[in-house]
């Protein structure tokens, strides 16, 4: 395996080989600077520094020199495998806790012009993505019915009977939701992979929307505003950020700590359990794979529960 030096880490290599890591905040304050230019999501941003900057610490603590470990491919991946069991045993962290910590550390082996060892990944429980329970679901739906805005109920119930994504969601123009006649539907026109779909309206859905729809034209009447389907209180399109507040604060209501994400592995989940035929709940969620479709056929931890106690009632 070839070892490249990025142009970062040649200006400072001769430092380093005389200062050793004994201050990794200084190569972490490199790595986050330089991740601000990078194409990602602030949250990846956030993650990546965080768990490198735990990486760090461990190497600082455990008198690792960063070089050297770039200077030898063995050594290195000796280093993240002995940090794995340490992530896995010492912090007691979760499989998939365990594999975001290496993708954040490959991100910065790759950063630093290297090539990451294949330290094997840690295999996920097969279950289902979590989904709310029925009576969950119910709790949900009477505190979304109890919300005063008629916002808030049209983004819940659209992102409840729908199982689209936030963003989305957020992407939505008024005349990509049709709410009367007999064809009523949403528009994802360019979803995850630049996917294009079509989602029909459960009545439910489609009144809580036409509701917000009145609204969105009687108070911005005399004002211009962006064609967005959901509007913030300047008229500009809402942020996914908002979205995802509005669906927490309704949790928040019924007690219940629930994402968009989470309703959209409701509905899906739904579909699965009501048999629907796969090919069609993939249509309906976006998946270019059926695949990721079967993730919902899968049991979920309630299921493995209640399998057990059924054992004490025979």
């Amino acid at each position: 395996m070839g070892r490249h030096l990025s142009p970062e880490l040649k200006q400072d290599n001769q430092r380093l080989k005389t200062t050793s890591l004994k201050a990794p905040e200084n190569q972490l304050r490199k790595y986050t600077t330089w991740l601000k230019r990078q194409p990602l999501s602030d949250s990846t941003r956030r993650s990546y520094g965080s768990r490198v900057g735990r990486f760090l610490d461990y190497l600082a603590d455990t008198d690792e020199d960063l070089v050297g470990l770039f200077n030898s491919d063995r050594e290195l991946e000796h280093v993240l495998k002995s940090y794995k069991r340490h992530l896995k045993v010492k912090s007691k962290l979760s499989p998939a806790t365990v594999n975001a910590h290496l993708t954040a550390i490959d991100h910065f082996i790759q950063y630093n012009g290297q090539e990451p060892p294949e330290v094997p990944r840690e295999d996920l429980p097969k279950e289902a993505p979590r989904a709310l329970e029925k009576d969950e679901q119910r709790r949900f739906l009477r505190a979304a019915a109890g919300c005063r805005r008629s916002i808030d109920r049209g983004v819940i119930l659209l992102l409840f009977y729908t199982g689209i994504r936030i963003g989305e969601c957020a992407a939505l123009d008024v005349d990509d939701v049709f709410v009367v006649g007999r064809k009523r539907k949403v528009v994802v026109r360019s979803g995850k992979g630049d996917q294009y779909r079509e989602i029909p309206l459960n009545e439910e859905a489609a009144k809580a929307v036409q509701h917000w729809l009145k609204d969105r034209e009687e108070r911005f009447s005399q004002v211009a505003v962006e064609p967005a389907l959901f509007l913030n209180p300047q008229g500009r399109r809402i942020s996914t950020a908002a979205l995802d507040l509005i669906v927490r604060k309704v949790g928040d209501a019924c007690g219940l700590p629930i994402s968009a994400h989470r309703l959209r592995h409701t509905l899906l989940t739904n579909l699965v359990r009501n048999k629907t035929d796969l090919v069609i709940v993939a249509e309906i969620g976006g998946h270019k794979k059926l695949e990721t479709t079967r993730r919902y056929t899968l049991p979920t931890s309630g299921d493995k529960e209640k399998a057990l106690d059924e054992l004490l009632e025979q």
